[in-house]
């Protein structure tokens, strides 16, 4: 079950369940597609991966299954990143 976390990690944007811009990893490092696709460049700066879409929970769902309330930590080194994205910039990611 996706924790469905609230905010971005990289700006601390608000991603309510049902936001179209909100994007994950297979970890589910979660970013606004701003972070993800711009400052980030589609690699994730925890694991490596790509990012997705995130699927929406329909209200159904979420009474069930509710997303969570407490924000992540902002927590993007850019310095770092820009070293790590180094490492995967000419690398699919299906090859990372």
């Amino acid at each position: 079950m996706l924790e469905l976390r609230p905010s971005c990690e990289g700006c601390g944007k608000s991603l309510p369940p049902n936001a179209t811009d909100a994007m994950i990893c297979t970890y589910e490092c979660t970013f606004c597609e701003v972070c993800a696709l711009a400052t980030l460049r589609n690699v994730c700066p925890n694991c490596g991966g790509n990012f997705q879409h995130r699927p929406i929970r329909t209200r159904a769902q979420l009474q069930k299954h509710p997303a969570l309330a407490d924000p992540h930590p902002v927590s993007v080194d850019e310095a770092a990143h820009a070293r790590f994205f180094e490492r995967y910039r000419n690398t699919p990611a299906s090859e990372r």
